[in-house]
């Protein structure tokens, strides 16, 4: 991993790959260990994917005063491009980078090839959130990091898909605890999900669209992929059956498959 400066930080950033530019955006407190490594050594084989830590997560370190939002987000990721000569790229964003990819895709056009929005929503009044329970789970912070990463698996992967991947969870362990944001940064990174509101923008995304979620996500319920469907012109929807909101892990396979349709199409 190697470190650029971009504004005011010193972004995290790994490049692995040759070919066409992919550009990876993370969500809420996660960072680029989070990515699952065999969907990233699938997608080096034909593209040169960059991944990084957002502002206030992993190893990128952010001021400590002043608030995040989705904006910034997206213009830090537009200047990481530029310091590494990134023209354009494709961008695929998930959870809060899905957010982060339509600020992205609005503010910076011209940098943009094919758009990617994976278990996102669209912010605003039309949003549809989690209820009650999972609020309560995503927002508790107490305890040690290892408390904290039992808790979120609840709300990442269905409770039978866990039961029978227990490898595959270890291995998601030990990179989830390799950098955990601060708790500062993380009431900051979650305040900039709230105050994102794209809805009455997104018609104005020309960009090739692939949105995709799993159906049983209850963090970020599947409605929200399907109300940025309808508003994004021309875009595509692909929804995986019995997946939460961790989809791109549990449903890789069939995930990467419409993923590289859609991102080598003419």
């Amino acid at each position: 991993m190697k470190f650029m400066n971009v504004d005011d930080i010193d972004v995290c950033y790994r490049v692995a790959g040759v070919g066409p530019p992919l550009v990876l955006i993370m969500g809420l407190t996660a960072n680029m260990d989070w990515w699952d490594p065999d969907l990233i050594d699938a997608l080096a084989e034909r593209f040169e994917v960059l991944v990084f830590d957002n502002r206030g997560a992993g190893r990128t370190v952010a001021p400590e005063d002043g608030d995040f939002s989705c904006e910034q987000f997206a213009d830090d990721t537009a200047g990481l491009m530029d310091a590494l000569g990134i023209q354009h790229a494709h961008v695929l964003g998930m959870s809060m980078g899905g957010m982060i990819a339509q600020e992205f895709a609005l503010r910076h056009p011209e940098k943009l090839d094919r758009l990617v929005l994976c278990c996102t929503f669209p912010g605003g009044a039309n949003t549809v959130h989690a209820d009650r329970e999972v609020f309560k789970i995503l927002m508790d912070r107490s305890g040690t990091p290892e408390e904290l990463f039992e808790r979120t698996l609840t709300i990442m992967f269905p409770s039978a898909w866990l039961e029978t991947h227990g490898e595959y969870v270890e291995g998601f362990k030990e990179r989830f605890l390799r950098a955990p944001a601060s708790d500062h940064n993380a009431v900051r990174q979650f305040m900039a999900t709230v105050s994102f509101d794209a809805y009455d923008r997104l018609p104005e995304i020309c960009a090739p669209t692939l949105i995709a979620c799993g159906d049983s996500d209850v963090l970020i319920p599947p409605v929200n992929s399907r109300t940025i469907g309808e508003r994004i012109p021309g875009s595509r929807l692909a929804e995986y059956p019995g997946a939460g909101h961790a989809f791109i892990n549990q449903a890789r396979e069939e995930f990467l498959a419409d993923l590289l349709d859609f991102l080598e199409a003419g």
